[in-house]
């Protein structure tokens, strides 16, 4: 299992999907771009229980929101589908871009916050820890509950016995 996720070269020898988000990535210098926002690809993909329809997350930290999004549109308005908007998510400032490629669908996902301390980072680091933790039979019965349409964290807390609020019952289990 992955240990630096700040580094995408795993991606060149994981799975089929992995192999080719990673040359996605590439082709299209997505990091590099990014790399002022100290990106990080977080999500499904990255541990191995994405479902054929999952998208590519890609975390930043933006200081500035206004900044960040005329930031995006000059280097993804050209993509298929590109769309840029500005949210509050759990109470937080939040900027998204969303584009499409050959083979994925991105969601480039900004915050005033560290990357390595945004929900998105946590929750994977924390379901990639179980999912060493347990057999493979836990990870089939993560990617069954997907495909039923249940969201991951809430697919981890049912597996896992969480009661309350699945994303922040996810985050308490952080070593």
């Amino acid at each position: 299992m992955i240990e630096n996720f700040r580094n995408i070269e795993y991606l060149e020898f994981g799975n089929e999907r992995q192999k080719l988000a990673f040359s996605e990535i590439k082709k299209y210098e997505i990091l590099e771009k990014l790399e002022k926002y100290n990106p990080i690809l977080t999500g499904t993909i990255p541990i191995g229980i994405d479902l054929p329809e999952s998208d590519l997350d890609i975390i930043c930290e933006c200081q500035n929101h206004s900044e960040f999004k005329t930031y995006l549109s000059e280097n993804f308005s050209n993509k298929k589908d590109f769309k840029v908007y500005s949210t509050k998510q759990n109470g937080i400032d939040s900027t998204i871009a969303e584009f499409k490629t050959d083979n994925f669908l991105f969601e480039i996902f900004g915050q005033n916050i560290p990357t390595e301390k945004q929900n998105a980072y946590q929750h994977m680091i924390i379901e990639n820890r179980i999912l060493k933790e347990k057999d493979s039979e836990f990870k089939q019965k993560v990617k069954e509950l997907k495909s039923n349409g249940i969201k991951t964290e809430p697919a981890f807390a049912k597996l896992l016995g969480l009661n309350g609020n699945p994303y922040s019952e996810l985050l308490k289990l952080k070593k």
